[in-house]
């Protein structure tokens, strides 16, 4: 195979610097603007190599990293990740008070990076769960990467999909009672636009790792079209290569929106 020239096409410009070679992949015929990706594994992923549980998640945030550039390097505009469910809180009391300190870390260490790489970071969930040191600087990480414009990273912490219905659901009631908002006028986009992903386009592909085939409450409303992508691979070890695997995948198939295959290539 003839290598492929790095040219001003992101998908293109990628094959030769988001890892592997050159020559082993192909031109992604499409590129979703938004991916979002169920982060799964990380226990597991301590368990097989005796790290403890919180080692997992410390070898996660290198994964994250390494995706988050991939995304720069292809041209996708949204990576929103699903960091911390509102499930999760039951979790045993001393894997919580770790990940809390984990992110309390990455908030304050790594937004320079972020800046540098030119990635704005959105946080998404009940954030009035958190601590008041976590709120304060998940509002000073968004503040300092506001104007950046690369890529928009969202973390989805502290959040259920249908937390988020519901939330979005008693916005449109508060309008309705005061008057602002006759209920007859409620449509689909409306209640969209009062998610917390309002001002976002919907994910075009959902990712999930470690082998697990649900989406644990993660973007219900948002997923209604998105195309999935499941693998065995465990978080910490899913890297540019398995990136770039769901990519392919996902540039492979045809998105019909409830229209016939023959519909769409005659738009096309």
């Amino acid at each position: 195979m003839t290598k492929t020239s790095v040219s001003d096409n992101p998908a293109e410009t990628a094959q030769s610097t988001s890892g592997g070679t050159v020559s082993d992949r192909l031109p992604l015929a499409i590129v979703p603007r938004h991916v979002a990706i169920i982060m799964d594994g990380n226990n597991r992923w301590a368990k097989k190599h005796s790290k403890g549980k919180l080692g997992g998640h410390r070898a996660g945030v290198e994964a994250v990293r390494k995706v988050i550039e991939s995304c720069g390097n292809y041209g996708v505009e949204v990576l929103t990740l699903f960091a911390f469910s509102s499930e999760n809180w039951n979790r045993p009391p001393d894997e919580v008070k770790g990940l809390m300190e984990l992110f309390l870390r990455a908030l304050k260490f790594e937004v320079k990076r972020l800046r540098r790489h030119h990635i704005r970071l959105k946080v998404i969930g009940d954030i009035s769960a958190f601590s008041p040191a976590i709120q304060k600087h998940i509002r000073q990480a968004e503040e300092k990467t506001a104007t950046n414009y690369k890529v928009t990273l969202v973390v989805a912490a502290s959040y259920g999909g249908q937390w988020d219905i519901v939330e979005a659901t008693r916005q449109l009631a508060e309008k309705a009672k005061s008057g602002q908002l006759d209920p007859a006028d409620i449509t689909a986009g409306m209640l969209e636009q009062h998610l917390v992903t309002g001002d976002l386009p919907p994910p075009d592909l959902l990712i999930r790792t470690s082998g697990e085939h649900r989406i644990s409450n993660f973007l219900l409303w948002q997923c209604a079209y998105s195309e999935f992508y499941f693998t065995d691979v465990l978080w910490p070890d899913f890297g540019p290569d398995e990136f770039y695997k769901a990519l392919q995948s996902f540039s492979q198939r045809q998105r019909r929106f409830g229209k016939t295959s023959e519909q769409i290539e005659s738009d096309a």
